[in-house]
């Protein structure tokens, strides 16, 4: 499935590359963390494992509006099968609860399926009560043991000084 359309007519979803690059650029304010930059768009885009669906209402600006996305990478173990790794989903408020995320999702699993992946996962907050239903409609089996995420500051100097 390469192509979809959610919420209404003039919203379709499908899968994003390179020369979707002005359309992320001058996605909706809240669609992202921050605003898109042309560096990371190429350098995303460059990483032929990184997947990125794009809603765009066809209504809004010339050509659409980027109103939603999910982005993931898909990858190989030693030891298992290929996975994708949902990184994110977002889509902007005034676009919300019209099964956009849901369809930006499914593009997402369908792309992973034809690529041979035999599993996906996504992490949330516990609080985040959107998400968790998004990944529960889709399918998703919360994890019942604690899972503890930890991130580094690679800027920050490492312990013991260096970086």
């Amino acid at each position: 499935m390469t192509d979809a359309r959610a919420a209404t007519d003039a919203v379709i979803c499908r899968l994003l590359d390179a020369a979707d690059s002005a359309l992320i650029e001058r996605a909706d304010a809240d669609v992202f963390d921050t605003r898109p930059r042309a560096d990371f768009i190429r350098d995303f885009f460059d990483d032929p494992r990184a997947l990125l669906a794009g809603a765009i209402d066809t209504a809004l600006d010339d050509g659409g509006r980027l109103v939603g996305m999910a982005s993931a990478h898909w990858y190989n173990h030693p030891d298992k099968p290929r996975q994708l790794f949902i990184d994110e989903v977002g889509v902007a408020g005034s676009h919300r609860r019209r099964g956009i995320g849901a369809a930006l999702f499914a593009l997402l699993l369908a792309r992973a399926r034809a690529l041979g992946c035999t599993e996906a996962w996504v992490g949330t907050e516990a609080a985040n009560t959107a998400a968790r239903a998004l990944y529960a409609a889709a399918g998703g089996v919360a994890d019942p043991a604690d899972t503890v995420i930890c991130t580094f500051d690679l800027m920050a100097p490492a312990p013991g000084g260096s970086r």
